[in-house]
């Protein structure tokens, strides 16, 4: 990217974030894009109840690896840049940084497996009667979320070396596998079977068990081993990091628990409920891919060795081209909703109009994400438990009121409602402890044009036939891209032609 209006030292620093976010971007995108593929296949061969048991097992998912991760991954990169900084042998002190929290991060796991084993059955009563049925649910995503957590640090170990091709690569097998399992079962006859969706948990988990296996070689033989005194460094910094992570988290999967169990009714209309929900929140999956890509590009980017005044730069800048290509997003979206809809079966797009609400939560957790990266650099990670547990306070108070009269629509709106919270609040400490120079005037700008732009469709779409209603979406979006090019000036020739050159060293 070529920024005509700008420092050199801050252009070629986005320079370097662009390139990363593009490798991981285009990578990450064709990966994960081969792993939805399974949503529309899910939302086809399963039931609204049964789809509704996969969106709540890949909501629990999450809030595991992330308790179990213990904020180890941004620790592992803050510490790694600590070992820059001290200077002395780098290497031997990153191997120790590396082999910590890697050590610390799989007994923790082993741990939890062995606990799930032991209450398998109580705690498969807690979740509902389809895990009453089917206890070995519950074992068999314990083991997923198992190596999943083995795997976190040596993929970040990845990330940190700079190795994006290698950490895609390794991720796109697990996809890849993950797919072809999924569908091979389902060609089978398996899914028609007692055991039913328990296949989909089946197919994770020998993926999960073949990803660790080809990762492996590339620790270099470094084994897992913890330096409690160094552990106990990094727990300083970590502790407000895991105690964030698991109400961020917790405010990313509640509200499917809130539909689950808050829905009035029996729990099959609940699980229903939830199964439209994930289902539309599947569809905003290009959001959910671009922040993605954007946080494993700009996690070690802005983590690492900057002069204050060049990481306030680089991160006031990032944040800008940010909301500029997430409205672009949000835009291409929403103005052909009807052609994304057809993604799920046509059971579950009855729920088609909250998805501007879940696109418009998806970039509020984006920009939060960008105003985090001052206080894990500051090593002022407290400010993250602050925010988030705000985001969890407004998540649980709303869905009581808004979930049992609305369903999964009171759902969307209290998704909403909590990442404006955080993003407000997150703003305001920004402010008042750290100063960055955000160009609020050209971001607000570019929230207010793609406002209009959503606005005048929707008004158009009362008065124009289908055809001329996308057609004219096809014109808004159109001038959209070509209004966010003309103000940044963007160089998109010198942009394409740097990304291909990175591709082929």
């Amino acid at each position: 990217m070529r920024i005509c209006n700008g420092g050199h030292n801050q252009a070629i620093m986005l320079e370097k974030l662009a390139k990363q976010t593009a490798i991981y971007g285009i990578s990450t995108i064709v990966v994960r894009f081969l792993n939805y593929l399974l949503t529309p296949y899910y939302t086809r061969i399963f039931s609204q109840g049964e789809y509704g048991i996969v969106t709540d097992i890949y909501a629990l998912i999450p809030f595991a690896l992330v308790l179990l991760s213990m904020g180890m991954e941004s620790s592992y990169f803050r510490f790694s840049t600590r070992a820059e900084e001290e200077g002395g042998d780098i290497e031997a002190g990153k191997r120790k940084v590396f082999a910590t929290t890697w050590g610390i991060t799989m007994l923790a796991a082993a741990l939890f497996f062995i606990a799930v084993l032991l209450l398998l059955r109580p705690i498969a009563g807690v979740m509902g009667e389809a895990y009453t049925a089917h206890p070995e649910y519950v074992a068999i995503v314990a083991a997923i979320i198992l190596f999943d957590v083995w795997t976190m640090i040596p993929f970040s170990r990845l990330r940190e070396q700079g190795r994006a091709l290698h950490f895609v690569a390794l991720k796109a097998l697990n996809v890849l596998l993950n797919v072809g399992l999924a569908i091979g079962f389902g060609l089978s006859g398996l899914y028609a079977t007692a055991f039913g969706v328990g296949w989909v948990f089946v197919a994770n988990l020998i993926a999960s068990v073949v990803t660790l296996a080809a990762l492996l070689p590339s620790t270099r033989g470094l084994m897992p081993r913890i330096d409690k005194v160094l552990l106990r460094k990094i727990f300083v910094y970590s502790l407000p990091l895991l105690i964030s992570g698991i109400a961020g988290t917790a405010n990313e999967f509640i509200d499917r628990q809130m539909i689950k169990y808050l829905t009035p009714g029996e729990e099959q209309a609940a699980m229903a409920e939830l199964g439209i929900y994930g289902a539309i929140v599947k569809i905003a999956v290009v959001m959910t891919l671009f922040t993605q890509m954007y946080r494993l590009a700009a996690e070690p980017f802005f983590l690492s060795s900057f002069r204050k005044e060049e990481f306030k730069e680089a991160n006031a800048a990032a944040m800008k081209y940010f909301v500029m290509a997430s409205m672009l997003i949000f835009l291409g979206i929403v103005l052909f909703r009807d052609i994304f809809a057809l993604i799920v079966g046509e059971q579950f797009r009855e729920g088609i109009d909250i998805l501007p609400l879940v696109l418009a939560a998806n970039v509020l957790a984006g920009i939060w994400l960008n105003l985090s990266f001052w206080y894990k650099r500051e090593e002022k990670t407290k400010y993250a438990a602050y925010i988030t547990f705000l985001g969890l306070g407004v998540t649980l108070s709303l869905s009581f009121i808004l979930v049992p009269a609305w369903g999964y629509r009171g759902a969307a709106w209290v998704r909403l409602a909590a990442e404006a919270a955080m993003v407000a609040w997150s703003f305001i400490l920004c402010r008042k402890h750290y100063p960055i120079p955000f160009d609020y005037r050209r971001m607000g700008e570019y929230v207010v044009v793609a406002a209009a732009i959503y606005a005048l469709s929707e008004l158009s779409a009362t008065y124009l036939s289908h055809i001329w209603w996308l057609l004219l979406n096809v014109v808004l979006m159109t001038t959209a891209i070509a209004y966010a090019v003309w103000r940044e000036k963007i160089d998109l020739g010198a942009l394409c032609g740097s990304i291909i050159r990175r591709f082929r060293r």
